[in-house]
């Protein structure tokens, strides 16, 4: 049953017994709403970490399901010693399976009114998976990426982040240049955060790092693929800086994004620590 049908049903049981449900809400103090003396407000309170079906866009595939993790929070004043918690999960709840990128601003915006509240935050992170063919056999196999959705509302103005991370290759260039044969590589992650003016595929972000790392990884790879990604690999041999600048000059003229960072970690394969870099960019500032 749906939720408005189970809304509908309810209503017509209170239209005919009315003295069926009791209003225990006007028999139990709330204890939330209670004048705070203090007068501290709150930046953000709510819930961290409840997990809940979504339904996301794909494109190749239409839309695919998938878990998420929340955190949910909005702004408390400071005459106001607590938020009501139930209602994040309750709001949650009523949307069942219609949680998307497309109803995202309507959860925050119920989130404001119900929770009387100025601001409201919404993060939503999730596996999505993505079907690949190995570069030489043409074996299929599936990727799963991180993607997390960050989204803020207040009065003026409603503004969303998608990061998604994209694990691939690098291949250090110095190695390249010093050895006789072979070079050091590594798995490394690329972590790319976004605002955009239209919409995005989450499969345009993933592809656009992918075609600027020395290679991108698969899920199944025979002999042949293997041969071909790391004989690939030391064709493209990237630094971290090289990584990181790259993929940005790629968004630099993609006319959909607005702002962006992009930040990569390389998991060294001969020393014990990461090489990182990270790039932020407002593309409404001048470059420097």
């Amino acid at each position: 049953m749906t939720v408005t049908n189970r809304k509908a049903a309810k209503d017509a049981i209170e239209a005919e017994n009315p003295d069926s449900l009791p209003d225990c809400a006007s028999q139990i103090p709330d204890t939330q709403g209670l004048p705070d003396q203090r007068r501290i407000p709150i930046n953000k309170v709510g819930i961290k970490d409840i997990r809940h079906p979504v339904r996301v866009k794909d494109r190749s595939q239409g839309e695919q399901h998938t878990v998420a993790h929340f955190n949910a929070y909005v702004d408390l004043p400071q005459h106001f010693k607590g938020t009501h918690m139930s209602r994040f999960v309750e709001i949650l709840n009523e949307h069942e399976r219609e949680i998307s990128v497309e109803s995202f601003r309507s959860i925050l915006e119920e989130m404001r009114s119900r929770l009387e509240a100025e601001q409201a935050h919404l993060e939503m992170a999730f596996p999505y998976f993505m079907m690949k063919q190995a570069p030489a056999s043409g074996v299929e196999s599936q990727m799963d990426y991180e993607v997390t959705l960050r989204g803020h509302l207040n009065r003026n103005a409603y503004q969303v982040v998608i990061e998604v991370q994209v694990p691939v290759t690098s291949l250090c260039p110095c190695s390249k240049s010093i050895s006789d044969y072979g070079a050091h590589n590594q798995r490394s992650h690329v972590t790319l955060q976004v605002r955009a003016r239209d919409f995005v595929w989450v499969e345009d972000l993933v592809e656009l790092v992918e075609a600027e790392a020395s290679s991108d990884l698969y899920g199944v790879l025979k002999r042949p693929d293997e041969k071909y990604v790391t004989e690939h690999a030391y064709d493209n041999p990237k630094f971290v800086e090289d990584l990181v600048r790259d993929i940005a000059a790629r968004l630099e003229g993609d006319g959909r994004i607005l702002w962006y960072t992009v930040g990569a970690e390389n998991f060294e394969s001969i020393h014990n620590h990461s090489a990182y870099a990270w790039i932020e960019r407002d593309k409404d500032e001048p470059l420097p």
